[in-house]
């Protein structure tokens, strides 16, 4: 849906105020929908006028009962939800706002669609000095509810929602009715993990100006919001300090080749001070909170992980296979973390040799004999760096990793620092140029195996990739590691190490004793060598559908959509 902005009014009784507030807002052309909270009949006189005047761009929505303030926005944001707006734009109805900022709300919202713009009002000498230092007692309050200070003003009655949020949570959660509406939507609205972005604006009180803030009633009924609040905020305090100390998540599925990893370089390092200090099965534990979090907050890679299941599922109906769903999604990212911390325990001799079996040692046995260097294709499947760590820790043979740069630094920093072999056998690439094949070539030359994945784009190499059917539809892989093979004139040789339920298990299988791509030919043979990885990848994913930790749209086009337009 397009952006779609309106202007929501609540009104009780302010009928001499109404009719300029209107005519401010009517010039920058948004559609105003008015919600009359019960007034008495010379305001009830006053608005029908107003909606004859400006018919068609005034909507005029009354409540027959006065039902407070939260009331009538609740049923404003609603209608105009229905309407088919995105976004409603909250204001009095008392002319105290300056709504000349009007395009500056919008735009902000333009500029980021799932935040709430919250108006931090600039006071001049009008502003009775009660309510100038009372509503700090209700913005400290805010700031521990949340325990953020992204909420600057909470009372302010100059505010932008996103409406899909907005309503989302007063249809699930019973919301107060009167003035302490504006204060309990925004911290909930923060629960639910929503940005807020302030927009300075000017305040004005009317000294004739009607105020319908009753001093005591609605002091006792914020002071009571308040004390739910805070009893929402413990219960909620595992997951609020969890998204204050971990990275915040990014959305969307355009540029996943771009994507960096999510998680704290401290947790990380938590995590390896608790394995080395309380042992594997204790610190295990702590995966399955910190997984919910991720799976919870991350909505692009959870509906990635469902993607995946659904096509997986489609592209052999007669296997039975994982449903799409949140379940699915977990067990997706709960074997994605217990691979990252098998490769730490790898790093650290906390696994060893005993926990992993080929499937047939022979041609990887030949290999290391013959004394010949190799490159090596992998997937983010399963658990490649795993053996990696065993082959250097036992001289097995020389395995070099190629990375791309950017991704998972954060976590490799982690492995480096538990093992000093880690880094001289890691080489962070950007592309497959002439440079990289050169340094590549001298490795093979000294009969080192070059490990590589073939199932992700390098993020200065996004243009060269080749489309090969994958669980039942094209998608793009990179064709990097077939140039790659051609330049080096190496035997080439698929490799997958998977979690099975005895431990890991190693399938090692050659591919191509050399790769060539003739000029003429080249862009048949590179989408054959491409269309056959692709199956063995996708025979893999069905032999271990939730070790596939590909948490993006993988048909998605570099610069384009999920489905491949450009």
């Amino acid at each position: 849906m397009s952006f779609s902005a309106c202007i929501v009014i609540p009104i009780y009784n302010h009928k001499d105020a109404i009719a300029g507030t209107v005519a401010q807002l009517r010039r920058h052309e948004l559609p105003i929908i008015v919600v009359d909270d019960g007034s008495d009949e010379p305001t009830q006189r006053v608005l029908a006028q107003l909606a004859a005047d400006h018919d068609g761009a005034l909507t005029l929505l009354r409540l027959t009962v006065n039902g407070g303030k939260g009331a009538a926005v609740m049923a404003g944001l609603r209608a105009a939800r229905r309407a088919g707006h995105t976004h409603a734009l909250q204001i009095d109805a008392d002319g105290q706002h300056d709504a000349a900022d009007v395009p500056r709300f919008v735009d902000a919202a333009r500029a980021a669609p799932q935040a709430v713009i919250l108006g931090q009002p600039v006071f001049d000498e009008s502003v009775p000095a009660s309510r100038l230092y009372g509503r700090y007692v209700t913005h400290v309050w805010v700031w521990i509810e949340t325990l953020s200070l992204s909420i600057r003003d909470s009372m302010c009655g100059f505010r932008l929602y996103p409406l899909d949020a907005a309503c989302a949570l007063i249809d699930s959660v019973d919301l107060p009715t009167r003035m302490d509406f504006d204060i309990a939507i925004l911290v909930r609205l923060h629960w639910r993990g929503l940005a807020f972005h302030g927009i300075p604006t000017r305040v004005t009180y009317a000294a004739d100006g009607v105020s319908h803030f009753d001093v005591l009633w609605d002091n006792v009924r914020i002071s009571a919001a308040h004390t739910r609040l805070v009893a929402g905020m413990l219960a909620r305090l595992p997951l609020l300090l969890a998204r204050k100390l971990l990275p915040k998540p990014r959305d969307g599925a355009s540029d996943w080749w771009r994507i960096a990893e999510r998680g704290s370089h401290l947790g990380m390092k938590l995590l390896a001070l608790s394995s080395r200090i309380f042992g594997r099965r204790f610190t295990a534990l702590w995966l399955h909170p910190v997984v919910a979090y991720f799976l919870l907050t991350g909505h692009a890679a959870r509906g990635a992980s469902a993607r995946y299941f659904a096509r997986l599922r489609a592209s052999a109906p007669e296997h039975s296979l994982p449903r799409p769903g949140w379940r699915s999604a977990y067990r997706h990212m709960l074997a994605f973390a217990q691979s990252g911390f098998d490769k730490l325990g790898a790093w650290t001799g906390r696994v060893n040799d005993k926990d992993i079996t080929f499937d047939d040692p022979a041609a990887f046995e030949a290999l290391v004999a013959s004394g010949r260097g190799a490159l090596v294709i992998g997937a983010h499947l399963g658990n490649l760096e795993m053996t990696r760590a065993l082959a250097v820790r036992g001289a097995h043979a020389k395995v070099t990793a190629i990375v791309y740069t950017g991704h998972a630094r954060r976590f490799n920093s982690v492995l480096a620092s538990a093992n000093d072999d880690f880094s001289a056998r890691l080489v962070e690439v950007s592309d497959f140029g002439p440079e990289t094949a050169l340094m590549m070539q001298s490795r093979v030359e000294a009969g080192e195996l070059l490990v590589i994945v073939g199932d992700r784009v390098p993020a200065h190499d996004a243009g060269r990739t080749t489309d090969a059917q994958f669980l039942g539809a094209p998608a793009p892989f990179a064709q990097g590691p077939y140039i790659l093979a051609h330049a080096l004139g190496c035997p080439v040789y698929l490799f997958f190490c998977l979690k099975e339920r005895t431990g890991y298990h190693l399938y090692f299988e050659p591919f191509a004793d050399r790769i060539e791509l003739p000029r003429r030919e080249r862009a048949e043979r590179l989408a054959g060598w491409t269309q056959r990885y692709a199956e063995r990848l996708e025979h893999y994913c069905r032999k271990a559908p939730y070790q596939w930790f590909n948490f993006f749209d993988f048909w998605a086009r570099p610069g384009g959509d999920a489905n491949g337009r450009t």
